[in-house]
């Protein structure tokens, strides 16, 4: 490992001694277990011990998390599984995970829906309280959004069109709907795997494409595995704090809303980290030697032209036609009141 590669995970795990707030404590009298991918010493992480150590603070140890990281509890539906089955109460989870209990939250990680950070936000926000109704209704709280991230192609040939997008094998997340809606837009058939066995399949060579974020890419190591990214995000990806509803049940009216304000602060500050560390993270990758793709304006249309067209695919299995123009709405009308164009 060169020394700039060391550096570079180093400060992907972020140090992966445990921190001081991650060593023994007393059992809280609610103990809310909480899985993730993310691994231990990441920022995301941190972030979680933060809470809980605040948590466990302001509730007087009424309340308190215990986290299972790094993917030691499976793939985010082996997690969902053992929520309902009372094993877990919670995750950190991707829009993967969150679309798996809420099928409609897929709408707002629809390919080429938002040009800029801001739009995100915006839709985001005016749908709030609808996901909020949207996780109750299925026994689940929805304690608060952060981010993964725009979401590139990373791959070991060059992708700077669709017609290369044939060429390499492309893993998709096993079971993921909205994926497999972007790739047959593609005419691809994509290898099916959970993600803890990306890392193995890009060493082994059993695939040989993937899409992630950038920070994701470097904290899983898969930018190790590949040679190129291409400089055109194709979606955005979402992340959530979700918890059962039954890990709630001996929590008072007042400690419930000191958690969900708590989360809401916390990862507030996690999605502004996430979003400069993105940013850090494509350009340490660059200088590991994978090479930026650029796509130039034809491409770049067809691209957007065909995953856009993709969106009615998901009408009736993932959402609404009403909730797809609802967001569509509300995207147009936000960047028509900033003077920009919706495509």
């Amino acid at each position: 490992m060169t020394c700039s590669k060391a550096v570079l995970v180093a400060a992907a795990f972020a140090m992966l001694a445990t921190p001081a707030s991650a060593q023994k404590q007393p059992k809280a009298e609610v103990e809310i277990k909480l899985a993730t991918l993310a691994p231990d010493g990441s920022t995301w992480m941190k972030t979680m011990r933060k809470i809980d150590e605040d948590v466990r603070k302001q509730t007087a140890n009424r309340v308190g998390f215990k986290f299972f990281p790094g993917g030691v509890q499976g793939d985010e539906k082996d997690v969902i599984r053992k929520m309902r089955s009372g094993q877990l109460h919670g995750a950190a989870f991707t829009g993967f995970g969150l679309g798996s209990i809420a099928p409609e939250t897929r709408v707002l990680e629809l390919p080429f829906m938002f040009e800029s950070l801001d739009e995100l936000d915006h839709a985001r926000n005016e749908t709030h309280g609808y996901y909020e109704k949207a996780f109750a209704d299925k026994g689940f709280a929805l304690l608060g959004w952060t981010d993964v991230g725009f979401v590139y192609l990373f791959t070991k040939t060059p992708v700077k069109s669709p017609a290369d997008m044939a060429g390499p094998r492309w893993w998709i997340w096993s079971g993921d709907q909205l994926a497999e809606i972007f790739f047959k837009a593609f005419r691809i058939t994509p290898i099916p795997l959970a993600a803890p066995d990306v890392l193995t399949s890009l060493q082994t060579g059993v695939i040989d494409a993937v899409y992630s974020s950038p920070l994701a890419c470097v904290a899983l190591q898969w930018f190790t595995r590949v040679k190129y990214m291409t400089d055109m995000p194709i979606t955005h990806g979402l992340s959530a704090v979700v918890i059962t509803e039954k890990s709630l049940a001996g929590v008072s009216a007042a400690d419930r809303a000191l958690v969900r304000e708590l989360c809401v602060r916390h990862l507030a500050d996690l999605t502004a980290k996430t979003r400069i560390q993105n940013t850090e993270a494509i350009a340490e990758i660059k200088k590991e030697g994978v090479q930026l793709v650029a796509v130039d304006a034809a491409a770049r249309k067809e691209f957007s032209d065909r995953g856009r067209a993709a969106w009615g695919d998901g009408v009736g299995t993932l959402y609404s036609q009403e909730l797809l123009d609802r967001v569509k709405g509300i995207v147009a009308t936000h960047r028509a009141s900033r003077g920009s164009k919706t495509p």
